[in-house]
């Protein structure tokens, strides 16, 4: 028995589901997940991340940077020195991106495998003939 309230739409859920949205975009586990234990420039970033573009990384961490979730410090200095770090309110987010991350890392496998299953079954349905 489900002993769950029913979903109810309000307000605060749209906005909460814009949090997620951004919390679970493609980049920002990743980035939470590289600050967790220092301060970072954003060459070190994008080293340490694979696959991310250096726009997608700007993108990303100014969306972090706009809900508190990062800082971001500039020296002034030449050439710039820019470093980002998890604000107390992005160190509150460390154990679930840890938790996210790990679980994908556990079950990459198991998915991939189902996934292959899956395409090869709608593949052959949709085959003509």
């Amino acid at each position: 028995m489900d002993v769950r309230a029913p979903f109810e739409h309000t307000p605060a859920n749209c906005r909460a589901r814009e949090i997620l949205d951004r919390i679970g975009d493609k980049w920002s586990l990743h980035v939470i997940s590289q600050l967790s234990d220092r301060t970072k420039r954003f060459t070190e970033l994008r080293r340490d991340i694979d696959g991310i573009s250096q726009r997608m990384l700007t993108v990303t961490l100014r969306g972090l940077e706009r809900d508190g979730i990062i800082s971001r410090t500039m020296y002034p200095v030449m050439p710039p020195h820019v470093e980002y770090a998890l604000t107390p309110l992005g160190n509150t987010l460390l154990d679930t991106a840890s938790t996210f991350i790990s679980w994908a890392e556990k079950h990459v496998d198991e998915i991939e495998t189902t996934r292959a299953l899956y395409d090869a079954r709608v593949q052959r349905f949709h085959e003509p003939g």
